[in-house]
């Protein structure tokens, strides 16, 4: 049996009815890494748990420290396999029996946002059934950050905080001085923030328009925009099998865009995405550590951006009562 164990330590954080809230921190298995960070921008560790396999897979959660009344966080995304959602669920469930004061699912990447509508016959809406899961296990509010489809803040029956990474991922490309950028969606679902990064770099915008005859295959179809001579930024809010990604790419370069570069939020990679970004005239591909691929070996075309500060200035702001909204702003 696998134990994930960490510090235990708290920090009183906020003051609400006359009597101190304790912020506390918990993460399952699924990206330790990436809640040790925040822990050490909060300036608090994580709370001592135990996330265990039995031989038989089953998995086992004890929480190992007094959460009584606490003002508890779970970090936790959920990308597959799916024992990270049943791990998060077990987290929520555990800490409501220990009577945490609130509970807050805190959840970088949100697994099954794919699935949020009914597009053929006879599916599954997953998007709405994980949120279900999520609520119904005893979480009183969720952070997420750039969802696949922004509706899905509605699938939620209780508080949620809908973070974008353009401010941490804007500055990181600013870094890097592109000189005349054109911003371009890959499919017209990213539209929106497409045209926001575009807006911020006070830069025209370019359009694919593509077709996908089935799920993870798409067709590039027309190009929407003055990409010729130019240097290209490819901004979606995921990267999953990288067909989308650098068939896009090679639609810029077949239009003669000089330089291509690409930017998306969470790093899926699955499949054989690794070898097509090798592969494809992407110059540079920047992503943040939403999802954890420290079992990978990512080439110098990667650049990681660290989302723990956004998310820990969330959870403090949240802890404490104030807005969250202004950091949305760059």
């Amino acid at each position: 049996m696998n134990k994930i164990t960490a510090r235990s330590a708290s920090l009183i954080i906020a003051q609400r009815d006359d009597s101190a809230v304790t912020l506390k921190l918990i993460t399952g298995n699924a990206h330790p890494a990436l809640a040790e960070n925040i822990a050490r921008f909060l300036g608090v560790g994580l709370c001592e748990c135990e996330v265990k396999r039995f031989s038989d897979g089953e998995v086992f959660v004890q929480i190992d420290a007094n959460v009584r009344g606490a003002d508890l966080f779970i970090i936790q995304p959920t990308y597959a396999p799916a024992e990270h959602l049943i791990e998060l669920l077990m987290l929520i469930d555990a800490s409501r029996r220990a009577s945490a004061g609130r509970i807050t699912a805190v959840i970088p990447y949100y697994g099954y946002a794919r699935q949020d509508r009914k597009d053929r016959p006879r599916v599954a809406i997953a998007a709405k059934l994980m949120a279900n899961l999520i609520t119904t296990a005893g979480a009183d509010r969720v952070i997420t950050m750039d969802l696949h489809a922004a509706q899905i803040q509605g699938f939620f029956d209780i508080p949620h905080d809908h973070l974008y990474s353009s401010p941490i991922l804007n500055r990181a490309v600013r870094e890097m001085n592109i000189d005349d950028p054109v911003v371009v969606t890959p499919d017209i679902g990213s539209i929106k923030l497409v045209r926001a990064m575009a807006e911020s770099f006070d830069a025209e915008l370019a359009i694919v328009d593509k077709r996908r005859p089935k799920p993870n295959e798409s067709e590039v179809m027309t190009i929407i925009g003055r990409v010729k001579g130019r240097n290209v930024i490819i901004r979606d809010d995921m990267v999953d099998t990288a067909g989308t990604l650098v068939q896009a790419a090679e639609a810029m370069a077949d239009k003669g865009a000089a330089e291509i570069y690409a930017v998306c939020t969470h790093a899926v990679l699955s499949g054989k995405a690794l070898e097509r970004i090798e592969k494809s005239p992407i110059k540079k591909l920047v992503i943040t550590d939403s999802i954890s691929n420290d079992n990978r070996r990512l080439s110098e075309k990667y650049m990681v951006v660290s989302c723990a500060g956004l998310l820990g200035e969330a959870i403090r702001r949240i802890s404490e009562e104030r807005s969250v909204s202004s950091l949305f702003d760059e």
